[in-house]
């Protein structure tokens, strides 16, 4: 069976979601988008929003997932982050930070709290 990398991706973020549930965060939105991009999962951890970037990749023979996400994808992931916050009018209310999840080709799950600023 073929399956489409979107259905892929769902698949491993759902993974990412329930691996992140496990550890105490709670789940408020998934798959967030506006024009400046799109966030996997957007989590709640205490009283701190994480935004969550979900990254499979099953070869690492040119790094790992999480070394896939370049400046550039890091500076729109903030943008939307930005703009949830402000379309919330959460912006001066709550902290939040940015989160990496790491999938590998055997499922082997890495978390990186605070991957980037």
């Amino acid at each position: 069976m073929i399956f489409s990398s979107r259905t892929t991706g769902k698949q491993y973020e759902q993974q990412a979601r329930t691996y992140l549930e496990a550890q105490g965060l709670k789940w408020q939105i998934s798959n967030y988008q506006c024009r400046f991009g799109e966030i996997d999962l957007i989590m709640l951890d205490s009283n701190q929003l994480v935004f969550v970037e979900v990254r499979y990749r099953r070869n690492a023979n040119y790094g790992s997932p999480a070394e896939t996400i370049t400046r550039k994808k890091q500076e729109k992931i903030i943008r939307t982050a930005q703009h949830f916050l402000q379309s919330k009018q959460l912006s001066s209310q709550i902290s939040s930070r940015f989160d990496v999840i790491s999938i590998d080709s055997q499922n082997s799950i890495q978390w990186v709290p605070n991957a980037f600023y």
